[in-house]
């Protein structure tokens, strides 16, 4: 039987990355994630990512979406239509699948997510 996965009780090795040279849009900073769960199919992901002040585009592929939940600093998502929305402790928004845009850290960082990769045949919903 698979186990709960509590994240208080596991510490992951952090992997740390900046955004690729060609999406930065300011400064280049460092991103560290905690992947705390993976599933057995490898299409559902978990866990801790915190960033440095910065930001980059980013375009999510249409089988992917995550949801995040801000624990600690101020970030916002610029659609590719100029729509904002800010985020700060306690909010809690999804990427949806297709999302193009500019993803802004505007103070360092920490989020809760859980992404979830579709296999290429399954649309979002």
């Amino acid at each position: 039987m698979p186990a709960i996965t509590d994240f208080s009780a596991r510490a992951p090795t952090p992997e740390y990355d900046h955004p690729r040279e060609e999406r930065r849009l300011d400064g280049n900073p460092r991103r560290t994630t905690w992947n705390h769960f993976t599933n057995h199919s490898g299409e559902v992901h978990a866990g801790v990512w915190a960033c440095e002040v910065g930001s980059w585009r980013i375009a999510f592929a249409p089988n992917k979406d995550e949801f995040f939940f801000v624990t600690e600093g101020r970030c916002r998502l610029i659609d590719d239509d100029g729509h904002a929305v800010e985020a700060g402790p306690g909010s809690a928004l999804v990427i949806p699948a297709g999302f193009r845009g500019v993803f802004e850290v505007l103070e360092p960082v920490k989020k809760h997510y859980v992404i979830v990769e579709r296999k290429a045949d399954q649309p979002a919903e």
